[in-house]
């Protein structure tokens, strides 16, 4: 796979991500580690299977953090 066509330096080591519901009531937190995308590209991915605090559902959720710019030139 090629080298991306750029990375950012001062990315930190994971993202800690919150999801609220639109009172502001937190359903979960998870993080996103780092992560090469098969496409070439670098960013941030993360998921998690989250219970809806007031009904008990559960939801599946993926999260996808690319960096603009990243994915290497053909």
């Amino acid at each position: 796979m090629p080298e991306p066509a750029k990375r950012d330096p001062k990315a930190p080591r994971f993202l800690q991500i919150t999801i609220k519901d639109s009172e502001g009531k937190e359903w979960t937190t998870t993080i996103a580690q780092p992560k090469d995308f098969s496409s070439g590209s670098v960013g941030f991915y993360g998921s998690d299977k989250v219970t809806n605090p007031e009904s008990g559902e559960r939801y599946q959720c993926g999260l996808t953090f690319t960096l603009i710019g990243s994915k290497p030139g053909k």
